[in-house]
């Protein structure tokens, strides 16, 4: 589908809202605004770093020269509750402004907020339509916290919850509540996500796909089918479910490693059908003489092609201020990456502390450490001089790419804060030969809560 179709859904969407959200004849406001989500952010980077050492540079590589680059994301969140059971969502996004080298060079990207298609602008777009629907399996209900991807604020325990439209992965798998919040919490792509994880997503990070989670008192189970780009790290999503889709299923488990403690515990695995290349092909292609000076591995894409992957997450309640966060995430590493970034194997931890720090009792500090790696096959067409869409420097001299990253973040009252953030990148894109990169950040973010556009009772 092209994108200037994409439209028409919005367009459909925006109309359904407006019209089931006009109040009824004798239905008062408060009722009315108990069933509307209205809501929206700004959330603004600015991330330098000084020169470092670099043997070489090729086309993806990261600038050795000093940089500094800013970003910006505006949201709108909407949606309408049409019963108990059934809502409309609808968030309106603009992604502006660029990032360090233009997020080229480094596997784990340091600013999660950055567009890789920096020549897409920052006009409004769609960033999710969705509809949820919740089928009780049973009449035992709990209170949970309303918010744009879920307006109601009470539950069955027993559900089952459907979802149709444009969505982002990343949503729904392979959460936890210290690495994925990359507006309040960490930046790095590889922090707030799981490397590995080449979940199903345009460029911008959305694609369309049905979600079903079955939830009950201690557990969770979750599949999902989505679309994939047509390219690796494209804008269009390919509509052909028999030559490429996304399967996806986490199951997830409620309970705490220490006793009376919270915590949580998701496994994941995907299986992504995509127009990809196969690595070993274009090196065997390359040695034997029957390809350019330089292995590229856009040539030897095949419709249908299947890679797969899988995931542990795990967060843990230490004390009431202190919560950690582990992840390891591997994929099979023969075929291209494709969506998300070039990781084939991943090991991270963390952790945050949310209180008072001195005089201060919203303010948060975290500190995280990340190990990324890739497969022997990716290792060898890198070294021959390939590119990827995020790494290329022209040869490799490999090395893991570890990344430390530590933030404090500051509350300033009435839903803003700013954050400081510094991380350290050793071995950037793999490649001894260059760096470490140091990135400090500054970090600006408001909330706009539902509470702002509700008129004031009478």
């Amino acid at each position: 589908m092209q994108q200037k179709h994409a439209t028409q859904p919005l367009f459909i969407a925006a109309l359904l809202i407006v019209g089931f959200a006009l109040p009824a004849a004798g239905q008062s406001y408060e009722t009315f605004w108990d069933r509307i989500w209205i809501s929206g952010q700004v959330n603004s980077i600015t991330q330098f770093h000084p020169p470092f050492h670099a043997a070489y540079s090729g086309e993806n590589s990261a600038s050795p020269s000093s940089e500094i680059a800013s970003s910006r994301v505006l949201t709108l969140f909407t949606g309408f509750r049409l019963t108990g059971s059934t809502e409309i969502l609808l968030d309106v996004e603009s992604a502006g402004g660029s990032g360090i080298s233009s997020a080229l060079g480094m596997a784990g990207f340091t600013n999660l907020d950055v567009v890789r298609n920096p020549t897409l602008g920052s006009k409004p777009y769609a960033a999710r339509y969705m509809v949820r629907q919740i089928i009780a399996l049973g009449k035992e209900r709990t209170k949970i916290a309303p918010g744009p991807l879920g307006i109601t604020g009470s539950v069955p325990v027993r559900r089952l919850e459907l979802r149709f439209g444009k969505l982002s992965t990343a949503d729904f798998f392979d959460i936890n509540s210290v690495g994925s919040d990359s507006h309040l919490q960490f930046m790095n792509w590889t922090v707030d996500n799981n490397g590995a994880y080449d979940y199903a997503a345009d460029t911008r990070g959305y694609t369309y796909g049905a979600l079903a989670e079955y939830y009950d008192r201690r557990w969770a189970l979750r599949f999902m089918e989505a679309l994939m780009p047509s390219v690796a790290n494209g804008l269009t999503l390919d509509w052909s479910l028999a030559r490429s889709r996304s399967e996806n299923v986490e199951w997830q488990l409620q309970r705490a490693i220490l006793p009376r403690r919270d915590g949580a515990i998701r496994v994941l695995a995907y299986l992504n059908h995509a127009n990809m290349g196969t690595y070993r092909d274009v090196i065997d292609s390359s040695l034997a003489g029957n390809g350019p000076d330089r292995p590229d591995v856009t040539g030897t894409r095949r419709p249908g092609t299947a890679k797969y992957g899988f995931g542990l997450n795990i967060e843990q309640e230490v004390a009431k201020p202190v919560r950690v966060f582990a992840r390891w995430g591997w994929n099979e590493g023969r075929h291209e990456s494709f969506a998300y970034t070039e990781v084939n194997q991943t090991v991270a931890a963390g952790a945050e502390w949310t209180g008072s720090i001195g005089r201060r009792h919203n303010d948060r500090i975290g500190l995280a450490a990340v190990a990324n790696a890739i497969s022997g096959d990716h290792r060898r067409y890198l070294e021959a001089g390939g590119s990827g869409f995020l790494l290329g420097d022209g040869h490799l001299n490999y090395g893991r790419e570890d990344i430390l990253e530590a933030y404090y973040n500051c509350s300033l009252g009435r839903g803003m804060s700013l954050t400081l953030d510094l991380q350290h990148i050793v071995n950037p894109g793999y490649n001894r030969d260059r760096g470490p990169i140091l990135v400090p950040s500054v970090r600006w973010h408001m909330d706009i809560d539902r509470a702002t556009f509700r008129p004031k009772s009478e």
